[in-house]
C-alpha cells in the first residue's frame, strides 16, 4: 500500500507476483482485499496483524483495532479510513483451505483539485476498449462516458454529505471506486480557503 497526495490503488499478485487484478482507494477511504481467507493470517509487511480462527478474527495490531474487519460470510478483510503510514505490502496466508499465500500492494495513482467552492474528481483507467465510466451520487448516476480514458466530476460545496463512487464496468467484470468527499475535499467540508491537488484512479 503506498500512497501519494493522498490517493493509491490495490495491485493484487499471487505468490509469483502475476497480476490478478487492479483497484484503488483513497486517503480516507476503504480497501477491501480481493483474496479470501477462512483460517490463517493477516499479514503487513511481514508482520501478523491479524488472525482468524474458527469464524472470528483476532485482530493482534492496535492501529487496525476500529480500521480492520474481516466478513465471515465472504472471507475477505476491509480496511476503513487509510492513511499515508498503512503503505507497504498486505499478504494473506492461508492456514488451510488455500495453497499459496497472496500478496497485496498498493501504488499511487494520479487527479483531483480542489478550489475553493467546489472539487474536481477524475476516474481513470488505462484502456477503453468495452469499459464504461460511471459516478454515482448516491444511487444516482450523474455522469458517465463509454469512450473516454477519464470521466470528471465535480463536487459543490452543499453536496459534500452525500456519497460518491466511480465505477469502470466491462463485460467481465465491474470495479468499484468509493470516495469518502468529506476526507478527499476537506478544504470544502472545512470552509478552508486553501487549495489542494490530489487523485483518484480506477482501472478494470
Amino acid at each position: 500500500v503506498v500512497f501519494l497526495n493522498g490517493c493509491a490503488s490495490l495491485i493484487v499478485s499471487s505468490a509469483d507476483v502475476k497480476l490478478k487484478s487492479h483497484q484503488s482507494g483513497i486517503k480516507g477511504g476503504f480497501i477491501t482485499f480481493p483474496d479470501p481467507l477462512e483460517n490463517g493470517l493477516f499479514t503487513f509487511q511481514g508482520t501478523n496483524i491479524a488472525e482468524v480462527k474458527d469464524k472470528k478474527i483476532d485482530i493482534l495490531e492496535e492501529t487496525y483495532k476500529d480500521r480492520l474487519s474481516w466478513n465471515n460470510k465472504t472471507g475477505l478483510f476491509t480496511i476503513r479510513g487509510l492513511k499515508r503510514n498503512d503503505s507497504g505490502v498486505y499478504s494473506i496466508d492461508p492456514k488451510k483451505g488455500f495453497s499459496s499465500k497472496r500478496s497485496h500492494k498498493l501504488t499511487p495513482k494520479p487527479k483531483t483539485y480542489i478550489s475553493n467552492d467546489s472539487c474536481s474528481l477524475l476516474c481513470l483507467v488505462n484502456k477503453t476498449e468495452e469499459t464504461t465510466l460511471l459516478w454515482y451520487k448516491d444511487e444516482e448516476i450523474i455522469n458517465q462516458s463509454s469512450s473516454a480514458l477519464s470521466l470528471p466530476l465535480t463536487v459543490h460545496r452543499h453536496d459534500v454529505t452525500s456519497s460518491y463512487r466511480c465505477v469502470a464496468a466491462n463485460p467481465a467484470e465491474n470495479k468499484t471506486l468509493h470516495v469518502d468527499v468529506r476526507n478527499i475535499c476537506v478544504e470544502l467540508n472545512s470552509g478552508s480557503k486553501n487549495g489542494l491537488s490530489s487523485n483518484t484512479r480506477s482501472q478494470p
